[in-house]
């Protein structure tokens, strides 16, 4: 962080850090330096770079659920002993149309604490082959996240996780399952590109 002091807009100052149930992840730094880590990384991060957005990241956070309420009791407990933390990612790894409904609704959550919100690894894995019909589900469910975002004056950004189907990590670490971007394997736009595109002119 001090290296790239005053160049970096934003960083994941810690990653990951909760189970499905809501309790910490048991790595390394957990078992060092107990549940204080994560204020301890924020701090540091902020005295290295105090301009720099600081974030906490995870996935299966997106909707209302044991593992977003942990995420947001963390966050209002951070924000209640001053530590600076600036933002939340949802890293939005989905499968073919479970976008939650309570994705908004959670994204206001977060932004009623003073942070901001971010979508921070979006794509969204069909079984293959991807029929039409698949293809125009995924294009509603980019179309809804990007909704989502706009409704919130704080979610700030949507990144997606590699730029097309040829370099997606989706179907080597999910075998079966692919076509997770809106891009396809030549990079060439699909349907969710476009219904992300109309969403963002209106």
């Amino acid at each position: 962080v001090s290296h790239y002091r005053g160049q970096v807009y934003s960083w994941d100052v810690v990653n990951e850090p909760l189970n499905a149930d809501g309790s910490f992840v048991d790595d390394v730094f957990y078992q060092a330096m107990g549940p204080g880590y994560i204020a301890d990384a924020l701090r540091t991060a902020h005295a290295a770079d105090p301009r720099a957005r600081l974030y906490l990241n995870d996935y299966n956070i997106e909707g209302i659920n044991a593992k977003s309420d942990a995420m947001y009791n963390l966050v209002k407990s951070l924000k209640a002993q001053g530590v600076p933390i600036n933002g939340v990612g949802l890293e939005s790894h989905f499968i073919l149309g479970t976008v939650p409904s309570t994705m908004l609704a959670n994204m206001r959550r977060f932004a009623a604490l003073g942070v901001d919100v971010a979508v921070t690894e979006l794509d969204d894995r069909i079984q293959l082959p991807a029929t039409s019909a698949d293809l125009a589900q995924q294009a509603s469910d980019y179309a809804t996240v990007v909704r989502d975002c706009l409704a919130v004056p704080r979610c700030v950004s949507i990144s997606q996780w590699g730029i097309g189907d040829a370099d997606s990590w989706i179907p080597g670490f999910f075998p079966g399952y692919g076509a997770a971007t809106m891009f396809d394997e030549n990079y060439q736009p699909k349907p969710a590109f476009y219904a992300t595109q109309q969403v963002l002119s209106r």
